[in-house]
């Protein structure tokens, strides 16, 4: 019998059967993504507990400058590769696409274990930039695909989880490694168990593409690249992203050799407090995207709840400053935690924001993509400048002083151009591709 013949009964249980079979899948695969991110932020910052190694340093004849190329090189690809995997997820999809990269990044992180050149560790950072550069576009693609305004916050927390935890995790497990093997098993060890994930992941994630058909495909390209780069909103998200990710990649990149030089901690210690600083800032995100979407429901403006969440967490951020010029170990640790903890007030609400309540469902690999260019230039500049900051000064104040200004130049660009008039619109009825009404947050985004 089928089910079109069934009772009233028999049909309402099983389209009951079939929605929770697919809250099932859909909280599955987010807790996938969070984990795919755990494993890619613990593969993408190893790297910086290795060159608090006083020997890794000597063996390769490492500069402060040479320390600063290696920490950014991951990114030299991955900001080069954000718009087209941005483009790729929005035509083709989710789950092939990321499986195939995933797949790349684990063997070059393992591979760098392999490396017994300067050059080489190079050339592995990059090809791991390439393979990660799909993360964040596919991530916010899937979860504004399958989660309303008032629960985004929420999935958004949950996948941030996993971008936090994995530096959190990541520095005491490299230097555990690295105390108890060395850093080359560190490297192969942590890339061979990551690629375990993608069982699950084929298990559990749906090929999206195929149903996607001609009009879905159409819908991706109605906003031209041209009214995306033209919003003055999308230009605020760039600076904003990479203010944010510049305090965010000094404290992945420099923060253990910053503990471990300045403050005279030794590998082990240096781990446990950066787990402290990087898991405060896990729980803080979920609980202020938890508390954003609460008030929301309630029925809060989204994009004013969001940007109060943002600005208070720039300004928390703003005390890794006190830890700077602190004299006391205790202080300094204290505040380092207390900052990093505090921008977690900013993480979910600021990419909730920027990526998926102001910007057009069909546009947001797009939108994510060029965003991820901004948070790439800040993983390359953040070492890179810090590195030379540390060189010229001969301390660590003057880094963290620089990271001070950028977390002021962005909790203004939220308050002047994160507004909703300026949001990415379609073309014109004259222009092509042909335009058509578009739904995200509350209104129809169009122009005339």
């Amino acid at each position: 019998m089928s089910v079109q013949s069934a009772s009233p009964e028999v049909r309402a249980s099983a389209r009951t059967g079939a929605t929770e079979t697919m809250a099932f899948r859909r909280w599955s695969v987010l807790i996938l993504l969070s984990l795919g991110a755990v494993i890619a932020f613990i593969d993408r910052t190893s790297i910086a507990s290795v060159l608090a190694v006083g020997t890794f340093r000597v063996q390769f004849h490492l500069t402060d400058l040479d320390r600063g190329a290696l920490a950014s090189a991951f990114f030299w690809s991955y900001a080069l590769l954000q718009i087209p995997m941005g483009w790729i997820v929005d035509r083709y999809g989710v789950k092939f696409p990321y499986a195939i990269m995933f797949g790349v990044w684990c063997v070059a992180s393992a591979c760098t274990g392999l490396m017994s050149t300067f050059s080489g560790l190079i050339i592995m950072r990059i090809f791991t930039g390439v393979g990660e550069s799909i993360v964040v576009p596919a991530s916010y693609r899937w979860i504004r695909a399958n989660f309303t305004e008032d629960r985004s916050g929420f999935a958004v927390g949950i996948y941030m989880i996993g971008t936090k935890i994995g530096p959190a995790v990541g520095a005491p497990l490299a230097a555990w490694l690295i105390v108890q093997h060395s850093w080359r098993f560190m490297f192969l060890l942590c890339g061979v168990v990551g690629l375990l994930w993608l069982v699950p992941w084929m298990l559990l994630a749906r090929n999206d593409s195929s149903g996607r058909g001609v009009a879905a495909k159409a819908a991706a390209k109605a906003i031209p690249l041209r009214n995306v780069l033209s919003s003055p909103l999308v230009w605020g998200t760039i600076i904003i992203n990479f203010c944010y990710n510049y305090f965010v990649f000094y404290c992945m990149t420099w923060m253990p050799a910053y503990l471990v030089e300045q403050r005279g901690l030794s590998l082990r210690t240096m781990g446990l407090y950066s787990f402290f600083s990087f898991g405060g800032i896990a729980l803080v995100a979920l609980a202020s995207g938890w508390a954003a979407d609460v008030l929301i429901r309630r029925g809060h403006d989204a994009v004013v709840v969001r940007k109060a969440f943002v600005i208070a967490g720039f300004a928390l951020a703003c005390t890794e400053l006190l830890g700077a010029v602190s004299h006391s170990l205790n202080g300094a640790l204290f505040w380092n935690v207390v900052s990093l903890s505090g921008l977690g007030f900013a993480t979910a609400n600021h990419l909730a924001l920027c990526r998926l309540t102001l910007i057009p469902a069909p546009a947001v690999g797009l939108v994510t993509g060029i965003q991820n260019v901004s948070t790439s230039l800040a993983g390359i500049v953040a070492p890179l400048l810090s590195g030379w900051l540390l060189e010229w000064s001969g301390g660590y104040r003057a880094p963290m002083e620089v990271i001070f200004v950028f977390l002021v130049v962005g909790a203004v660009t939220c308050i002047v151009l994160l507004r909703r008039r300026w949001a990415p619109v379609l073309p014109d009825e004259n222009d092509d591709p042909p335009r058509l009404p578009l739904h995200f947050g509350t209104s129809l985004v169009h122009r005339g």
